[in-house]
């Protein structure tokens, strides 16, 4: 991979911040764009301008051979069928809708794990009030699942298990597969939290396992407002609709309405099509530099990150983590770590990250994150070691003083 020429696709990685050059480490929470996709929804709205599957116009062809024609790549980018990639918002709504419309009853269980995002407890804890119960699994001092908590927590009323692929905190990359095992031996079904599995490794649905998986476009390096769910056709079909309007109908009578086929059942109203257009040319985008690549190269940084972060506090020890490094500087709040480092122009996460309940397990409030992407390299963390050694050792004169 070359860095240099990849960092040069990115307009944004050209600025400065207070001074200094930008060190982007913040991509877990959203990613950078490069001029590709950028150019691509562009030249969508310079264009081809128009609503989709409801035109016969020439613009509206074309808006949709777009739109359907990104679908088909995004499917293919992670191995599934196009009609079991339903554009959502993000995977947050992805998790919502299967939540909602799945048809879970009073009675039905749910296992979770602590290591969870917000995203992945809350929608099912929504579900108490028809009378269904979430339990979680545990982690080990490593920040590894507990498997055996899957076997004690699972019943015979367990509808669901829902697991991240790739912890947003700990980047512990779980063993979904083994997981998908355990839940379709005591006939239940998995979801996948993918949000940061899908823009940094290869995915495969089948070979997984998943019966739902879900994902971000603005963590892939596309733009934000799109998403995408995949789920078995078979389960989306005895699906109903999770919201109801334009295009997600075949024929509507004041006496009723018969619903469109998958996946249009589930995109009710005009949907963001330059969203689709620019997370197509994402996906072109990555593939291009191959998702082995991206993986490997990540997985190199991390090596990295953690030598050079060993005079702070980090987390998680799993034998395998996706680009991704929390820490904490002893003495400091996570928030006073990230705004120093924004004065040397070092973009870094901070807070609980949206996974309170992790942030519990770890018996802390909060943590500072570093996470890397295809346009970050060795130098960076170099610029972010250097800088923390500063916070430090100034942090240890004013406790002389």
């Amino acid at each position: 991979m070359n860095i240099e020429k990849i960092k040069s696709d990115f307009p944004l990685l050209s600025r400065k911040v207070n001074g200094k050059q930008l060190v982007y480490l913040d991509s877990a929470a959203t990613s950078q764009k490069p001029k590709q996709v950028i150019s691509a929804i562009t030249n969508y709205y310079e264009n081809h301008n128009a609503n989709v599957h409801r035109g016969v116009h020439k613009l509206s062809e074309e808006a949709t051979e777009a739109y359907e024609g990104s679908r088909k790549k995004i499917a293919d980018f992670v191995n599934a069928k196009a009609n079991e990639m339903i554009f959502t918002r993000n995977a947050t709504e992805g998790i919502n809708l299967v939540a909602q419309s799945l048809g879970f009853r009073k009675g039905d269980e749910i296992v979770s794990s602590v290591m969870e995002h917000h995203s992945n407890i809350v929608p099912w804890q929504m579900l108490k009030s028809r009378g269904v119960t979430t339990r979680f699994a545990d982690i080990d001092e490593d920040g590894i699942l507990k498997m055996d908590d899957y076997e004690n927590l699972i019943t015979k009323k367990t509808k669901l298990i829902a697991v991240t692929h790739v912890s947003n905190v700990l980047g512990t990359i779980n063993n979904v597969k083994k997981i998908a095992k355990i839940a379709h031996d005591a006939g239940a079904l998995l979801l996948v939290d993918a949000a940061q599995s899908v823009p940094h490794m290869p995915v495969d649905v089948r070979n997984i396992e998943a019966d739902f998986l879900v994902f971000s476009g603005h963590k892939m390096l596309g733009p934000t407002g799109i998403g995408c769910l995949y789920g078995r056709s078979e389960l989306l079909d005895a699906m109903p609709p999770f919201m109801g309007g334009g295009d997600m109908i075949k024929d509507v009578k004041l006496e009723g309405t018969i619903y469109n086929d998958v996946p249009y059942k589930f995109e009710a109203g005009t949907p963001h099509i330059a969203g689709a257009v620019g997370l197509g040319a994402a996906v072109d985008y990555l593939v291009k530099i191959g998702m082995k690549n991206v993986h490997e190269h990540e997985k190199k940084l991390v090596n990295f990150a953690t030598t050079e972060l060993q005079i702070t506090e980090t987390y998680g020890n799993a034998p395998e983590n996706g680009g991704i490094v929390a820490f904490n500087v002893h003495g400091l709040h996570s928030h006073d770590v990230a705004s120093m480092l924004d004065e040397n122009g070092i973009a870094v996460r901070s807070g609980h990250h949206c996974a309170q309940p992790l942030m519990k397990r770890l018996g802390i409030v909060s943590a500072a994150r570093a996470s890397f992407y295809v346009y970050n390299d060795e130098e960076d963390i170099t610029k972010l070691s250097a800088s923390l050694k500063d916070i430090i050792n100034l942090l240890k004169r004013k406790k002389v003083v």
